[in-house]
C-alpha cells in the first residue's frame, strides 16, 4: 500500500514537482520557524528590517514556500512561477547577509550565511531548467 501511494505521488508530481514540493515545504517551515521563535541575532538583515518586521518576513517565507508547493501538483510549463518564488525570498536575505559583512561590518561572518543562501539557490536555477524524462506507456 505505501509503494503504491509512493508511485502515484511520484507520477502526480514528477521530479520538478518533487524539488517543488521540499523546497517549499523547508521554506515555508522556515517562515514559520521565524514566526515562532525569531532569530536571536538580527544584525545580518538589519536591512531587510527597515523595509518590514521580521513576521512579515516569516509570512513571506510561507507564502512563497506555499506558493511553490502548490506550484508541485502542475505539470511541467504551468509550475513555473514555484521557481521565482522560491528564489524570490532567498535572495533579498542573501544580499542583506552579504551586506552585513561588507560594506556595513555588523556581523564578521555574514559572507558565510549568504554563501549558504547563495547554495541553496542554486538547485532551484538549475532545477527550473530541467525537462521531465519522457515516460514510458504502460503497457495492457
Amino acid at each position: 500500500m505505501p509503494r503504491r501511494i509512493a508511485r502515484r505521488l511520484s507520477r502526480i508530481l514528477g521530479r520538478r514537482g518533487a524539488f517543488l514540493a521540499a523546497f517549499g515545504s523547508l521554506w515555508a517551515l522556515y517562515g514559520y520557524g521565524q514566526l515562532v521563535e525569531p532569530l536571536p541575532d538580527t544584525r545580518g538583515i538589519r536591512l531587510l528590517l527597515h523595509v518590514m518586521p521580521l513576521d512579515g518576513w516569516a509570512i513571506v517565507w510561507i507564502v512563497c514556500g506555499l506558493t511553490a508547493m502548490a506550484c508541485a501538483v502542475l505539470p511541467e510549463g504551468r509550475d513555473w512561477p514555484g521557481f521565482p518564488a522560491l528564489l524570490v525570498i532567498v535572495v533579498p536575505w542573501m544580499l542583506a547577509y552579504f551586506m552585513s559583512w561588507q560594506p556595513l561590518g555588523d556581523t564578521t561572518r555574514g559572507w558565510v550565511t549568504a554563501l549558504i543562501w547563495a547554495v541553496a539557490a542554486v538547485p532551484v536555477i538549475v532545477v527550473a531548467g530541467w525537462r521531465e524524462p519522457i515516460r514510458p506507456k504502460k503497457l495492457e
